[in-house]
Order: structure tokens, then sequence, then C-alpha cells
């Protein structure tokens, strides 16, 4: 069986580019000239003329040929990213400067219930969101349209990233927003990237469901067993029967603390935290919640020390309790994760040119490996260094406090050096107005 030559089959493909068209028309014109060449002329002019016309031939084709073979590649380059596009679970919409459609592939038809040629029939405009049929589509490109929106990117940096949520139907996406530019670097026009997380997020919430349930249900013997203890605590006992005591009392503290943990999550989960915000004086509210640390501090040997600011009427907008919840995790971590005779230091600064103020802890302990700091405000996450040093914890602390953070509409990380010691950060609005409207869920 013969097959078939690959070059043979490369040069085939190239001899069919339009680009080969005007070499097939001039052939036959050259043939001619060289007849009437050789009628006419004679001697050096023959040959003169004759040798135009062979290099003319020869630069058509070459220029054809090279033409041919961009071109091609060109094309067959399209036909990959257009099968690529095609192929994507997630929906592409890409639209020039003037909201017209270039590209709406499969999975964006199934996602807003529209076909390629309604959506190319017309331009984009927020007047869609009246029609039915579009008003899903409008809502997606000008998100401040959509019901609940909740933005996870920086304003004024691309690419834009939001979760858009509707109630009838059920429906959770999430829209990355890129801009296409020219060779010179020109707008031209932008992507949205449109991921269907719908299914991801009832599972989440079903599992945030059973979580609650299963919280509630052991809360309330752990509450009694607890108590029990603590009666306990006050007794004349011998002094084997009053290390058990105390054993159990520490273990019942502990599981009662994980439950109230998990229910916590889950109330943020499902947007239900509930938060208080009033004006209060950083510089006093630290001092307080330090004092509360500092006996925990001591029988751990740790020196914990309070850098006040020159101006100590600083003052934040904030909910008293939850940011308790924050600063509390960050110095029992600080503490307990600390060397001998290590410290604790706490810290305040205004940001330049931002309406917030910066908290920061650092302590002298065992540090984070470099690659794992980016994990740390992830659920049930714990360094490998302190699930060593502490197999005590649940990992969900830091992930509260993200989560309380950014409900504030501050910041919250963390700079770390293995062996040296780690210092969080976190971010507290001195205007109301900078506080988002509705809690902000963090679930990476």
């Amino acid at each position: 069986m013969n097959k078939e030559n690959p070059h043979s089959s490369k040069l085939t493909k190239y001899l069919n580019q339009p680009e080969f068209r005007p070499v097939f028309y001039l052939v036959p014109l050259i043939a001619a000239a060289a007849v009437i060449n050789v009628i006419y002329l004679s001697g050096i002019w023959l040959f003169v003329s004759t040798g135009i016309l062979i290099i003319s031939g020869a630069l058509m084709v070459a220029i054809s040929w090279v033409l041919a073979k961009a071109n091609l590649n060109i094309k067959i380059k399209t036909l990959q990213m257009d099968s690529i596009i095609s192929h994507l679970p997630s929906g592409v919409l890409a639209y020039d400067n003037d909201f017209n459609v270039l590209i709406f592939n499969p999975a964006a038809q199934e996602i807003f219930g529209l076909s390629q040629s309604e959506i190319f029939a017309r331009k984009l405009s927020a007047e869609m969101a009246s029609d039915p049929k579009f008003k899903l589509l409008a809502q997606v490109i000008f998100p401040s349209l959509a019901p609940t929106v909740v933005k996870r990117s920086e304003p004024g940096t691309y690419p834009q990233i939001v979760d858009i949520s509707f109630s009838d139907p059920s429906l959770d996406l999430r829209v990355v927003t890129d801009r296409v530019a020219d060779e010179t670097g020109k707008i031209t026009g932008f992507v949205k990237l449109i991921t269907n997380r719908t299914r991801e997020m009832e599972l989440l919430k079903s599992k945030t469901e059973f979580i609650t349930v299963a919280a509630h249900q052991l809360r309330t013997p752990l509450t009694a067993i607890n108590w029990s203890f603590e009666s306990l605590e006050s007794a004349n006992l011998p002094p084997q029967q009053k290390e058990l005591v105390d054993t159990g009392f520490m273990a019942a503290k502990k599981m009662l603390k994980t439950v109230n943990d998990l229910l916590d999550v889950s109330k943020i989960e499902e947007g239900k935290f509930g938060y208080q915000f009033e004006e209060v004086n950083l510089v006093s509210y630290l001092e307080e919640i330090l004092a509360q640390s500092n006996d925990f501090a001591k029988q751990l040997g740790i020196k914990l020390y309070f850098q006040r600011p020159a101006n100590s009427n600083l003052m934040v907008f904030m909910d008293k309790q939850k940011v308790s919840m924050v600063l509390s995790n960050l110095l029992d971590n600080a503490i307990k994760y600390n060397v001998e005779n290590g410290e604790v230091t706490v810290s305040v600064e205004e940001e330049k040119d931002e309406p917030f103020i910066r908290v920061s802890v650092k302590d002298t302990g065992i540090g984070i490996p470099a690659d794992q700091i980016d994990k740390l405000f992830t659920k049930f996450f714990r360094a490998e260094n302190v699930a060593r040093y502490s197999p005590d914890g649940t990992g969900m602390g830091l992930y509260i406090a993200r989560n309380v953070v950014v409900r504030h509409g501050g910041r919250i990380w963390a700079e770390s050096e293995l062996n040296r010691g780690t210092t969080f950060y976190f971010t507290l609005p001195t205007k109301q107005e900078v506080i988002p409207k509705r809690e902000m869920i963090e679930f990476e």
C-alpha cells in the first residue's frame, strides 16, 4: 500500500492556497511574452528580456509561497484555537469596544440559553436587561445590574474576577474579565470566561448544613460534660482523681471550642455571621485584648509587648466581638508556637493614602515554611512544622480571621522566616464607606 508523501501533501496544500492564484494567471502571460520575445527580439535583448521574465516569475512564486505558508499556518492555529474554545467547559464571550460580540462558544450558549445567531445579530447593551431572554447576559456583561455580586479582585486591576449569584432560578457564576489588546498595546475589546459554579455551591451548602446540624447536636451534650468537669474541678478530690478531672475538663473545652468554630464557619459560609459595626478607639481596644492574653503568655514564659503609637486616638469602624476573635487567634498562635523566653510584639500604623489602619502581631517563634504561607488562611490547613510542634488545633482559626477581616473591607497576610518568627498583618477601616454592604465569603 502506497503511503502519501508528506512533502507532496504539504506542497499540494500550499498550491491550493488563494495566494497562489496570481501565479497560475501569470504563467500563461509569461509564456506568451516569451514567445513574443523569441519572434521579435534577438541577441542580447532576447537574453535580457528572457532573464527579466524568469526572475519576475521566480519572485512571484517565492512571494506567493511565503504568503501561502504563513497564511496556512495562521489558519491552522486559528482552527486549533477555535476548537479549544469550542470545547472549553466554561463559557467564553468576547466583544469589541463597540460591544459587538466576536466569540460566543457552546458553553456560553448553554449558560445563557442563546444561540450564536441571536447574539451576533445585536450589540450588547444594558437595555437588554429589560428583555427576559437577554436579561441574564446583560447582568453578566454589566454586573451592576445583577442581584448579588462579590468582587474577588482589586478594583482597577485585570483580570477582574467577580462571583454573581441569582436566586430564580438558582445560579452561581464566576466571571473573569480581561482586556484584549493589539500589537501596539491598544485595547480593542474584552473577553469574559464564565464558569457555572452552581453544582459546586450546592455541594458546599449541603456540606455546611450537615456540619451545622452535627455541631448543634454535639454542642448541647458537650456543654453539659464541660459544666460537669468544671463542677468537679472545685471539689476536694484525691490527687489521682483530680488529675483525671483536669484532663477531662481540658479535653471537653477543646472539643467544645472545635464545635463552636465549626458553627462559626457554617454561619460565615451561609452569610449569616452577623456584624455590628461601631467606631472604636483602636489603641484602647488593643490594650484590653492584650491584658486578656497576658496571663496565658506568662504561663508559657513569653513576653508580650505593645508598641503604642504616638497618636493614641486612632479610630476605626469594626465589630468588637468579631475582631477580638481575630486578635485572640493571632495572639494565641504567637504565644503557643514561640520559643522559650520568646517575645510577641503588637503594633499599629496608619496606612499611607488609604482609609485603613494596619495592625501587626510579630513573634519570635518557629516560623512557617515559605511554600505554605499562601495556604495559611484556607480552611482546615495547618503548617507541617506547627502540626508537629502541637497536634492540637483545627485549622479553622485563620480561615475565620480572614473572613472577618474581609467583611471589614480589609486585608490579612503573613510574612515569616523559618525558625526566626512570623508577623501577621491585618487592616481595619477608618471610614465606614469602605465596609462592604453585604457579607463577603472567602472560600479559597
